[in-house]
């Protein structure tokens, strides 16, 4: 036992620090790089070609790779292969010395400063200077200035000559989020690339490798909530997925989309669904009390107005017949297509006004869910306003005016009776004083399938462009129903009209086949048959 005191365990060497998943997964070749094929192609094609510029502008958003792909150009031009016989490429070995050194950051010719700090005429005139050596090692001395955007207008007036006829041994790599602050006598100098947003399919795949390399079960449906937040940022995007990696449950739990909802604060889509029928039945209590679940759930009364809005712009795309995205649930897509079967684009063009306005107002107002109720009462009362259109048809023709502005409000018993015939449906409009969608349904409309309130009618025959939307536009205001008025290229059944024409032409035949009739005409030859009366409708 020793003299002295007591110590205690040695302190332990510490473990390497964490990499956030941002920086781990930072891309490393060019085919790392999701999302812009274009500007790879054009980039390699240049250097087969040995068409290099002097000078690269990289814009786009935050967190699309743009200084990930300065970067990687500084790599493709200074590779020299694993032998060190190699020349520029689009794809770098990643083994040889300057691979290395780049991606380590301590490439001696590869300098990269941030304009945000360095904005002055003195860190350009440092540059410029710098500029007429050779490089030590490299075959190029490369520039990388980030946020060009911030240098001040004396530094960009510096930079214009050594940029306009750089030494051959130099190359400029410029990024900005804002190009409309660079000058236009810098852009005229440089090859320009603007980096797009990454699709949240790509960002949702890209994410899916990220956790099986990280050993972490994740749901589907968590992944394309995170890929819809990132706003095609993949930096954002990861940085969110770090966030919902460490909310989850310490004991190897799975990262889920219920959890990364609660995380961002994201609305239930279920719940915002329920919320936007209420809003269309013009139900009020209904429609309140989904907007205060929310709001007690934690959920910013912002943040439901815009998914609402979310949900229109997905009900416009669904009634174009336009790919609404992935990461969309099955439900949510039938839903989007029964609400834009029944909706008419002047109401949404409303509805968007309206949510519109009222995201606004409650952004800035000292009450933000007291704001949200009341310009959710505002779209339910514009349910019992007339459409302007319809309202100006009613005017022509002397009807009442009584048609909403929004379907799918509770029908009456009276309003619950459909026609149960193409026929019937006919004379539906011609009572409503809907002349000439009822001539059109009696004299073109070819029925394929008819089972109200949904209508298939052949596209065989054409009609007018306005006529399926119109169609049911006017039956949702007649039944108090929504209408699903399609078209199919099956030939469908004849016409009312035709079948009339066949109904006469079978009575005629079946006139000139009975016997006294047939007797007149073989003894007078030039008779015509003029007329007859049938007894079994008399």
């Amino acid at each position: 036992m020793s003299d002295g005191f007591d110590l205690g365990e040695p302190p332990q060497p510490k473990g390497a620090a964490y990499r956030v998943l941002a920086r781990k997964y930072r891309p490393q070749t060019f085919s790392e790089l999701i999302g812009q094929d274009a500007m790879v192609q054009t980039l390699g094609n240049a250097i087969k070609r040995d068409r290099l510029a002097h000078a690269f502008l990289l814009t786009g958003v935050r967190g699309v790779g743009k200084t990930s792909t300065a970067r990687l150009i500084a790599k493709a031009l200074n590779c020299i292969g694993p032998d060190g016989q190699g020349g520029p490429t689009i794809d770098p070995c990643g083994v040889c010395e300057p691979c290395r050194a780049i991606a380590e950051g301590r490439h001696i010719d590869v300098i990269e400063m941030d304009a945000a700090s360095h904005t002055g005429i003195d860190d350009i005139r440092e540059i410029i200077e710098a500029s007429r050596y050779a490089a030590v090692s490299a075959r190029y001395k490369i520039y990388i200035i980030d946020e060009v955007h911030m240098l001040s207008k004396a530094a960009f007036n510096g930079l214009l000559k050594t940029l306009e006829e750089p030494p051959g041994h130099v190359k400029f790599l410029f990024a900005t989020t804002e190009v409309n602050k660079v000058p236009v006598t810098v852009l005229s100098r440089c090859q320009r690339f603007d980096l797009k947003r990454i699709p949240a399919d790509l960002l949702a795949d890209h994410f899916a490798r990220v956790v099986k390399a990280e050993g972490v079960e994740a749901e589907g449906d968590a992944l394309a909530l995170i890929a819809r937040a990132a706003e095609g940022s993949a930096r954002d995007g990861l940085s969110i997925l770090d966030q919902a990696i460490a909310h989850a449950d310490i004991e190897g739990g799975a990262v889920n989309a219920a959890a990364v909802r609660d995380m961002l604060g994201l609305s239930d889509r279920g719940a915002i669904r329920a919320l936007f029928a209420a809003l269309l039945a013009g139900e009020a209590a209904p429609a309140l009390a989904a907007l205060r679940q929310q709001y007690d759930l934690g959920v910013d009364p912002a943040a439901v107005m815009k998914t609402l809005l979310e949900t229109v712009h997905g009900v416009t795309l669904a009634k174009l017949g336009a790919d609404m995205g992935a990461g969309q649930a099955a439900e949510e897509r039938e839903a989007l297509a029964d609400w834009a079967a029944g909706l008419s684009f002047p109401a949404l063009h409303r509805l968007w006004q309206l949510l519109l306005k009222g995201h606004e107002e409650v952004s800035r107002a000292a009450l933000p869910i007291e704001t949200a109720e009341m310009a959710l009462l505002r779209v339910i009362h514009a349910a019992s306003l007339p459409d302007p259109g319809e309202l100006a048809r009613q005017i022509a023709t002397g009807a009442t005016p009584t048609a909403p502005a929004l379907p799918d409000r509770a029908a009456t018993p009276a309003e619950s009776a459909l026609p149960s015939s193409v026929a019937a449906l006919a004379d539906l409009l011609e009572g409503a004083s809907r002349h000439v969608l009822a001539a059109g349904v009696r004299n073109r409309l070819r029925p394929v399938r008819y089972d109200p309130p949904e209508l298939v009618m052949s596209s065989a025959v054409p009609m007018p462009a306005d006529f399926a939307r119109d169609l049911a536009t006017d039956l949702r205001t007649i039944t108090g129903r929504a209408w699903k008025v399609t078209s199919d290229p099956a030939q469908g059944e004849p016409t009312l009209v035709e079948q009339a024409a066949a109904v006469k032409d079978a009575e005629r035949a079946a006139v000139l086949a009975s016997p006294i009739v047939a007797a007149a005409m073989d003894h007078f030859p030039d008779a015509e048959l003029i007329g007859w009366t049938n007894s079994k409708r008399a």
